[in-house]
């Protein structure tokens, strides 16, 4: 096991954040990152209890208590420390959040990341518990799974077959700019939109987050990083109650991810798809609206969401859509 611990300043002041609430910007609990690599990885002989199948990147409070669970599933190409600054500020909420690294290279089908995902859930019960701290306790009654781009295809093809296996693992499920292909009718292995409305039948609440920029190209050479026909749209019309939808006008497919992203994959992030003008406000948004949503029905505490869907509260963007199936 290898293990490397990290912590963020908060966010530079804006003007929105200003009178933001503290949902959208560092929580009351200190929150330290760290990795944890996989079996398959300096690994040797027998080890109980065992390590997880991927590396991973685990954000979570460093005081003492309970905390919720959430996996959060990166995108296509991009790595797991991308998510740096997202995760960090929910954990600052009170939330472990685990960010597995799927692969390095990957192909069109994503039979495999579902798999790996899965692995990384099952392992949870009996592997987690020794890369936390004494005093840090994971509730795994109150598990959430979330994914970005094709994480958030990969997390809805598992929420569907653990639901058609009526397991009861999963207690919220999050799309962040989901995507099921690569263009309209060209949906990749397995696919996960069937193009009938309400036709997921999940059994747990459901937030889904777009980008009012993602379905458009940044220039002629590329297409869009969230194509319409296959993005966030579709698959909140496919979701059952409950279920809540935001997106995000002005900011783009990549634009909830960190400030600086290094390495030729992270550089490729800033010039591929259309963006905003800045990461900050759009990563703040997502940041804020999944802790509302997870307080909402993990903690039974749901001001902060229905204050973003009532308007109440004052943004880190502008919302082009707001919508909820209760």
């Amino acid at each position: 096991m290898a293990m490397a611990t990290a912590s963020f300043p908060p966010p530079s002041a804006t003007a929105a954040s200003a009178t933001s609430p503290i949902v959208f910007e560092i929580g009351k609990f200190n929150a330290v990152l760290e990795k944890v690599e996989s079996a398959g990885c300096c690994s040797s002989g027998r080890h109980l209890p065992p390590p997880p199948p991927k590396p991973l990147l685990i954000a979570r409070p460093s005081d003492a208590g309970e905390f919720p669970v959430l996996l959060l599933i990166h995108g296509y190409l991009l790595y797991n420390t991308f998510y740096s600054q997202l995760i960090h500020q929910i954990a600052s909420h009170g939330f472990i959040v685990i960010a597995p690294q799927l692969y390095s290279v990957a192909g069109p089908d994503t039979s495999e990341e579902i798999k790996a995902t899965a692995a990384v859930i099952n392992w949870l019960p009996e592997g987690l518990r020794q890369h936390l701290p004494p005093h840090v306790n994971p509730n795994l009654n109150k598990i959430a799974l979330s994914g970005h781009s094709r994480g958030g295809k990969t997390s809805f093809a598992l929420a569907l077959a653990l639901a058609e296996q009526k397991s009861p693992k999963l207690s919220a499920l999050i799309g962040l700019d989901p995507v099921d292909g690569t263009g309209s009718g060209k949906q990749t292995h397995p696919p996960v939109l069937k193009y009938i409305p309400q036709s997921f039948d999940l059994g747990v609440p459901v937030l889904v987050i777009g980008s009012g920029l993602g379905e458009l190209k940044r220039n002629p050479l590329f297409p869009p990083c969230a194509p319409k026909g296959i993005n966030h749209e579709e698959f909140f019309e496919e979701c059952r109650n409950p279920a809540h939808y935001f997106v995000a006008k002005d900011y783009g497919h990549l634009d909830l991810l960190d400030d600086e992203t290094g390495g030729l994959r992270g550089k490729a992030s800033y010039c591929l798809c259309k963006n905003g003008e800045s990461r900050e406000p759009m990563r703040r948004f997502v940041g804020g609206a999944v802790v509302a949503f997870l307080k909402a029905y993990l903690n039974g505490e749901d001001g902060d969401l229905r204050a973003i869907e009532d308007g109440d509260l004052c943004l880190p963007v502008h919302l082009q859509t707001v919508e909820s199936l209760l």
